[in-house]
C-alpha cells in the first residue's frame, strides 16, 4: 500500500493550481472541491485572481490521499484535520474509526462467506439438474431465495431449493 510522492518543489515556493495538480497527482477540479469542502485552506490569490498555494499544500494532499487509501471518508479526513488544527490529537479518533471499519469488514466477510456457500450449493444443484426450461432460464426462475431483490447484494440465507425438473 505504498504511495509514491511526486517531486515536491522547494518549501518556500508559491504554486499555482496547475503546478499543485502536477506535483500531487490530484486533479484541478478535485483541488477546487477540496478547497470548497474545507480539506484545504483557502489559497492566496494573485492580482489577476489565480490561486497561489504554499508548498505545504502538497503535504496536506499526501495526507488526504493516504487517508483515502486507508478507507477514511472525506468527511472523516476533514474532522481529523480540524481536530489537529484545534490543537487536539486525532489519533484516538483515527483508531476508533479503524476499529469500527474492521468490525464492518468482519461482518461483510461473514456475509460474503455465507453467500459463497449458498451460491456453491445452488451451482451443485444446478449441475445435477442440467438444463431446465423456463421463461428465460429455469434454473434461476426455479430457485427460491429469502431475499427477492438480489441487486441489493445481500447473500441468500440458505433457502435455495433444488430447481424442479
Amino acid at each position: 500500500m505504498a504511495l509514491k510522492s511526486r517531486q515536491a518543489p522547494n518549501s518556500g515556493a508559491s504554486l499555482k493550481i496547475g503546478e499543485v495538480a502536477k506535483a500531487s497527482g490530484v486533479g484541478i477540479e478535485a483541488l477546487r472541491f477540496y478547497e470548497r469542502s474545507g480539506l484545504l485552506g483557502r489559497p492566496g490569490r494573485t492580482q489577476s485572481g489565480y490561486r497561489v498555494y504554499d508548498a505545504d499544500v502538497l503535504q496536506r494532499l499526501d495526507f488526504i490521499k493516504r487517508a483515502q487509501v486507508l478507507g477514511f471518508s472525506l468527511h472523516e479526513i476533514k474532522q481529523i484535520i480540524a481536530d489537529k488544527q484545534a490543537g487536539r490529537s486525532p489519533c484516538r479518533e483515527v483508531r476508533e474509526i479503524v476499529r469500527q471499519r474492521l468490525r464492518e469488514l468482519d461482518e461483510k466477510l461473514k456475509e460474503m462467506r455465507r453467500y459463497r456457500r449458498e451460491l456453491g450449493t445452488a451451482l451443485a444443484q444446478w449441475e445435477e439438474t442440467g438444463e431446465l426450461d423456463g421463461h428465460i432460464c429455469g434454473l434461476i426462475e426455479g430457485t427460491e431465495m429469502a431475499n427477492s431483490n438480489p441487486t441489493r447484494r445481500r447473500p441468500l440465507d440458505g433457502s435455495i431449493k433444488k430447481a424442479r425438473k
